[in-house]
């Protein structure tokens, strides 16, 4: 098949840090040198996007793999932009395979769907018990002519995650302002931006949930949430807000407290700008 951008990378640990022991990307899709800034051997991998958007037709594929005790975090170098998609909606398929004792946070910029956009993001991902993941998925509306804040026509964002085999988590998250109000109960509220947060790690425990109600509360921003610990040692969190910089620093709070109270790790800053 033919992908508008694709990459495959998968890392292992060497002498102290994690290395790329396998990296190829071509078309849509680039990958910058791997940073290291601290002394844990982590290193943050920024995806970039040349083309500068998802229009029409195109088709995207990420295909990690972290060895047993591997680190990475892995992250955008900005926003993903989906702009007006009349006839096929773009897709971005993503294969993430982690070995135990190995540990990703997946914090991309968030997705910012503009005028007639249409949108397919599929993510499979397979872990062996002892693993420790974070996944994070932001949604904003995009500018519009109008001003009209939910002018894109469809988004679908699924979610699989499999723990020795069997499917521990199914997310789906379906945005259809044609058939749907979105201000409405059960949807978005009254709020614009969406963010989901998913962590999977045997650490998880009851007290670690009351610690995470605490840190977010902490935060004081205004918002809509919901966090809860999942059927699979882990915890998800649900956030309607008015902006992406409230997600994000909810986000941020619970990314913080599960970097230091579980593997022991400094808090990260992925400054962009």
């Amino acid at each position: 098949m033919k992908w508008t951008g694709y990459l495959r990378l998968a890392v292992a640990p060497k002498h102290g840090k994690t290395i790329a022991t396998d990296l190829y990307y071509e078309n849509a899709f680039k990958l910058t040198r791997p940073l290291y800034p601290d002394e844990s051997g982590q290193p943050h991998y920024y995806i970039l996007n040349p083309g500068g958007g998802y229009v029409d037709g195109d088709r995207y594929k990420l295909d990690i793999e972290l060895a047993e005790d591997a680190k990475l975090l892995l992250t955008t170098q900005s926003s993903t932009k989906v702009y007006k998609t009349r006839n096929t909606a773009p897709v971005q398929d993503m294969e993430i395979r982690m070995k135990k004792g190995s540990f990703l946070e997946y914090v991309p910029d968030p997705l910012i769907a503009y005028r007639h956009a249409q949108y397919k993001q599929k993510t499979t991902i397979r872990m062996e018990r002892g693993s420790t993941l974070i996944f994070s998925d932001i949604v904003t509306p995009g500018w519009s002519p109008d001003g009209e804040l939910f002018s894109y026509d469809k988004l679908r964002l699924k979610t699989e995650i499999y723990v020795d085999g069997d499917l521990a988590v199914y997310d789906q998250v379906r945005l259809n302002p044609s058939e749907q109000d979105l201000t409405g109960i059960g949807l978005l509220e009254g709020y614009t931006h969406f963010g989901s947060l998913i962590v999977v790690g045997e650490q998880m425990t009851s007290d670690f949930l009351d610690q995470l109600y605490e840190a977010m509360d902490a935060e004081t921003v205004p918002c809509r949430m919901g966090l809860s610990m999942l059927p699979v040692s882990g915890f998800s969190v649900r956030v309607l807000a008015s902006s992406t910089q409230d997600i994000e620093r909810l986000f941020a709070a619970c990314q913080r407290l599960v970097r230091e109270q579980w593997l022991g790790l400094k808090p990260v800053f992925l400054r962009k700008y």
